[in-house]
């Protein structure tokens, strides 16, 4: 068996996350409700009579389904094969997921994503240029020569 790539698996659940998150918001449109509403109703202006939370979610998971499934135009990019930048942005993803009631198990899902990624990156796992493929190995060094005196 090999090792598991974990920005693959990482990569895989924020992918699921993200299309959760579309979802939600899309449902949030129809039927708007904030998740912390059982503690108070100030929130409420956030999903009504304006949807910005709706919009926030949409566009966020649009953002992600583009980042973690890559255009050509994307796919080897810096941005693209940054590690670090996945760790800045999908907690803001959750954040707003998170707050709309729809979308809190995509919050969830993207909390698991980006706590994959931090595992992938404490171990020192590079995101290939080219999406889905194996990072290449590298040739072993051949030890040099010792020359004896005859």
């Amino acid at each position: 068996m090999g090792r598991l790539i974990k920005n693959h698996l990482a990569r895989l659940i924020i992918l699921a996350a993200s299309f959760y998150q579309f979802a939600a918001s899309l449902e949030g449109f129809f039927w708007p409700k904030m998740f912390f509403d059982f503690l108070t109703t100030n929130l409420n202006r956030g999903v009504t009579p304006v949807p910005i939370l709706q919009i926030f979610n949409l566009v966020f998971s649009i953002v992600g389904i583009l980042y973690e499934w890559p255009l050509k135009w994307i796919a080897g990019s810096a941005i693209h094969r940054s590690i670090e930048a996945r760790l800045i942005i999908f907690p803001l993803h959750a954040l707003a997921a998170v707050l709309m009631y729809q979308s809190t198990n995509a919050a969830l899902y993207l909390m698991i994503g980006v706590g994959m990624y931090f595992w992938a990156y404490s171990e020192g796992e590079v995101v290939c240029e080219e999406p889905w493929s194996l990072p290449r190995r590298q040739t072993p060094r051949t030890r040099p020569q010792m020359i004896t005196a005859a």
